[in-house]
């Protein structure tokens, strides 16, 4: 699938740390979020954030997911799936992605969804948690899909054997 006319792509990845945000084996991953997500918002192509993106436990509700503190949802919309990929593949948002398991557990379920939204739109973790839903219920479609569904996600390809699980 292509990008349709006047569309952006967002997307959503969640994950649940290992332990509570102040303890030390996440202490790397959580030191490094605000570096990550700000060199995100200044990537070309970056739309929109979610308030309180990648932030466990935060006063900021529209973030949590299952009313669990150790979950993270990250919740993005972008121009192109070609800047998306550019940031997730060609910064230092990749060795984190790539060290992921040192402070996520293994889910076990679908965890990362894609969909086109109008331009302007900005999606609810609601929206998104449903798109993540329709995707695990019925695998990748127009609606709802990840990386693979995309012909013009070429970095991914490079790197697919790092998210088999994705």
């Amino acid at each position: 699938m292509t990008s349709p006319a006047a569309y952006h792509l967002a997307e959503l990845n969640i994950g649940r740390l290992l332990a509570p945000t102040d303890d030390p084996r996440v202490a790397e991953f959580m030191g490094a979020l605000d570096r990550v997500n700000g060199m995100g918002k200044r990537m070309p192509g970056f739309v929109w954030m979610m308030e309180g993106s990648g932030e466990p436990g935060t006063g900021n509700t529209e973030s949590k997911v299952e009313g669990d503190p150790q979950f993270v949802s990250n919740l993005t919309v972008w121009e192109s799936v070609e800047t998306l990929e550019k940031f997730v593949w060609d910064t230092v948002h990749r060795q984190f992605y790539e060290r992921r398991a040192e402070w996520f557990e293994v889910l076990g379920k679908m965890h990362f969804v894609m969909w086109w939204v109008p331009a302007g739109h900005r999606p609810t973790l609601d929206e998104a948690l449903e798109k993540l839903a329709l995707r695990e219920a019925q695998g990748d479609t127009d609606a709802a899909f990840g990386w693979g569904w995309l012909k013009e996600a070429q970095r991914w390809r490079i790197h697919q054997c790092n998210i088999a699980a994705e």
